[in-house]
């Protein structure tokens, strides 16, 4: 699904990012761990193709990203709040970005309606600007207009960061019980070792720009996570 080859981007002649070889199958739900610095975000970027590699690609589906847009139909992202429009309600962007994709008021609406509990009353209706909502509703919306595409790959960036513990709950079970059975493969970054290693089947720990191990999720990736960070 993601073939990582040779992959550098350096800064000042530094690398912050240094993988020869990875690649991520479809269906799976692939964890990026590491202090600040690591390069998990930088990596993102230029997934995403907002940030050129200094040697080596990206291909997704077999198509690279870098100067292609057909990869960006089936995949949905949300970084920070720079992928916003801040003076839009989060009714008129949802209804922006559905209409990008072909979707109808009606359609909006079904597609909205499951992440109702998610949202708690405190996002679609209330007609505040998205630039005055808290950055837990902030992140509440950037999440579910990544999903409006319906993807076949997901890129978040920190995607528990500023949630509160019930909408963290919430927010796993969209993830793991929504789009499991859509086969959809989500790539997600967070300092929360908890989170990740519950709801991802795969996860790698990156230092320095590098990828310094491989394994599966569950309680035993917790365990070495916990072990390493606490050196």
């Amino acid at each position: 699904m993601i073939l990582v080859s040779n992959l550098k981007k350096e800064y000042n002649g530094v690398p912050v990012v240094d993988i020869p070889m990875l690649n991520v199958e479809k269906g799976v739900r692939f964890g990026i761990v590491g202090n600040n610095g690591a390069g998990k975000t930088t990596f993102f970027r230029i997934l995403l193709d907002l940030v050129s590699p200094t040697t080596g690609e990206i291909n997704i589906k077999g198509q690279n990203v870098r100067g292609n847009d057909e990869w960006k139909r089936y995949v949905g992202s949300f970084l920070d709040e720079g992928f916003l429009i801040s003076y839009l309600t989060p009714d008129e962007y949802f209804s922006f970005i559905g209409k990008l994709h072909g979707y109808g008021a009606e359609d909006q609406k079904i597609f909205l309606s499951p992440f109702e509990e998610f949202f708690n009353g405190e996002i679609i209706g209330t007609k505040k600007y998205i630039r005055d909502l808290s950055k837990g509703n902030l992140k509440k919306v950037g999440i579910v207009a990544a999903l409006v595409s319906q993807p076949e790959v997901v890129v978040l960036d920190e995607p528990f960061e500023n949630l509160d513990p019930t909408s963290q709950i919430r927010l796993k079970e969209i993830i793991v019980r929504e789009y499991k059975a859509r086969n959809t493969t989500f790539l997600i970054s967070s300092h929360d070792l908890n989170h990740v290693t519950e709801i991802c089947n795969r996860i790698v720990l990156m230092e320095k720009g590098k990828v310094i191990r491989d394994m599966n999720g569950g309680q035993q990736a917790l365990i070495e996570l916990d072990a390493y960070f606490n050196i």
